[in-house]
């Protein structure tokens, strides 16, 4: 059910108390409380200080794994930190930075009073690859980026990229979290100096993050088609960490762009709440992006970024806010068939994003590869250039410069934005337009994703299922074609099931936050039999776990 009050502005009554947030930052968690620990996700670590799972002690057990970490790895270079514009995120970017120079670490941040003090994740990634590139068998780079990413204003985050730029491999964080609760309870033991003697010491080194990403962008995305068109452009930073970007890029590449709120607030109330009534960052989201969608019609092309600029939500006037899948698909489409990428470059896609991308990548003659959810299953791929595309469901991708070698290893919102701009440039259609010859070519499927009740017990048995718990044939009239719990691109496990017939499929998975477990199903046979789909995924499942 959605919220009545979902696409509105939320009453001032339900306004985040930013400084009771920040007091409770100091507040310290209870290690025996599975709940109050470190726990690395698909995307770092993630919390609010209001809830003891996101304080001042969880960061410095985590700086000081990290730290452990590359003594381990052999990682002697920079370390690259950003943040993005959460409350939590500012406090924990000078608690980390404390102990990373306590530690020894060299330390890249972004300095200034101004918007551009916040860095985006795809900028970070680009910075530890810059580095990287020109270490000539020195020191290589990594970094944190402390982001909770499109979570609600009371949240903090906090993740870890390698040196080859995109999100760490399972072990890594596997590692890196074992190591922040074994440090947990005894914090105060620990290495660590003041803010302003870690930025008074040489250790610590103000960057320009800005500029050369910036003056980058055109070895992946042609802009000087898009200066040359000149469409107008409106963004929507949705108050986040890409708001002192689009005022640069427009200047280095004379485009006609508009930044159409340039709000900075820790309490992001100016956001339309989301589908259930909470603030949350959300560019693929119609409602949190309502503010957008009215002025649609103002602009050619407008877009909207979360809050660490990793994922794109793109508007155009005739189609409003473009389905994530859909904008995937015309992405692949569109690069592969105006880039020189050789034969062998192949297409990345998550194994819960659209069919329509394995139609468009079967026309193309391009090699497929289905991963488990999570952008980290693509980097390798990306990073040595033998995928020229990865993208998942949730609006985040990534792909090749122009000339085929890596551009960043981790999502890249801006990057896909003006992509969309690139595209109408060159063609003269927006992307809608594009997504509708796509479905005139390979027919229009119908996507869905909903949630189920399960048990923490049932959630455990649903990771582990063997494809023949499925013990059904049919789904929804036709013949069941692959029982799936490892992805057919790299045999990874998917943590669930997918089950897939000529024109449809659904894959389900256990929420790692919820008593609940996630459906996501497709269809090409329309609306009526996607719901057919949905409700025999159900019972398959159940079927399956009960064994």
């Amino acid at each position: 059910m959605v919220h009545p009050l979902a696409g509105k502005v939320a009453p001032p009554s339900m306004k985040l108390d930013v400084a009771r947030l920040l007091a409770a930052y100091a507040d310290q968690p209870d290690p025996a409380r599975a709940e109050q620990r470190v726990a690395f996700g698909t995307s770092g670590h993630r919390g609010s200080a209001s809830r003891r799972s996101f304080n001042e002690a969880h960061i410095v057990a985590v700086a000081h794994a990290v730290c452990d970490h590359r003594e381990r790895a052999g990682v002697a270079g920079p370390l690259f930190i950003g943040m993005d514009t959460h409350a939590l995120s500012e406090p924990a970017q000078r608690t980390a930075i404390e102990v990373l120079a306590a530690r020894g670490v060299d330390v890249r941040y972004a300095a200034g009073e101004d918007a551009k003090r916040f860095t985006p994740t795809p900028v970070v990634s680009h910075a530890i690859l810059a580095h990287n590139r020109r270490a000539n068998g020195g020191p290589l780079a990594d970094g944190l980026i402390v982001t909770p990413s499109h979570n609600p204003p009371e949240d903090g985050g906090i993740k870890y990229n390698p040196p080859n730029g995109g999100p760490a491999d399972t072990e890594i964080t596997s590692w890196i979290e074992r190591r922040a609760n074994e440090l947990l309870d005894r914090t105060a033991e620990l290495s660590r100096t003041t803010y302003a003697r870690a930025l008074a010491g040489d250790r610590v080194r103000a960057f320009d993050f800005v500029t050369p990403y910036v003056d980058d962008l055109s070895s992946a995305i042609d802009l000087e088609a898009v200066r040359a068109a000149r469409p107008k452009l409106g963004v929507d930073p949705l108050g986040g960490s890409n708001l002192g970007y689009w005022d640069v890029i427009a200047d280095r590449y004379g485009l006609d762009l508009t930044v159409v709120n340039p709000a900075l607030d820790p309490a992001f109330a100016f956001m339309p709440l989301d589908h259930d009534g909470k603030v949350r960052m959300d560019c693929s989201s119609p409602y949190a992006m309502a503010n957008l969608l009215r002025m649609k019609d103002d602009y050619a092309l407008a877009f909207g970024n979360d809050c660490d600029s990793d994922r794109h939500g793109i508007v155009t006037p005739g189609g409003g806010l473009l389905n994530p899948n859909h904008f995937l698909a015309v992405a692949i489409g569109w690069l592969f068939t105006h880039r020189a990428w050789g034969p062998d470059v192949g297409i990345g896609k998550t194994l819960v994003s659209s069919s329509m991308i394995d139609r468009v990548a079967g026309a193309l003659g391009r090699r497929l590869v289905e991963v488990p959810v999570g952008f980290k299953w693509f980097v390798d791929g990306l990073y040595d250039g033998t995928l020229g595309f990865g993208g998942e469901e949730s609006a985040g991708a990534s792909f090749l410069r122009k000339d085929g070698t890596v551009w960043s290893t981790d999502k890249d919102g801006i990057l896909l934005d003006l992509l969309a701009a690139e595209i109408l440039a060159v063609s003269g259609e927006a992307p809608d337009a594009h997504y509708r010859a796509l479905v005139a070519r390979h027919g229009s499927p119908s996507y869905r994703r909903i949630d189920a009740v399960a048990t923490p017990e049932q959630k455990a048995r649903l990771k582990k299922l063997a494809p023949d718990a499925v013990t059904a044939t049919t789904m929804a009239g036709e013949p069941i074609r692959d029982r799936l719990t490892r992805a057919p691109g790299n045999g990874a496990e998917i943590g669930g099931l997918k089950v897939v017939t000529e024109s449809a499929w659904f894959a389900a998975r256990p929420s790692g936050t919820e008593d609940v477990y996630k459906i996501y199903a497709e269809s090409f046979r329309g609306d009526a039999h996607l719901a057919e789909v949905l409700v025999e995924a159900e019972a398959i499942v159940s079927r399956a776990l009960r064994g």
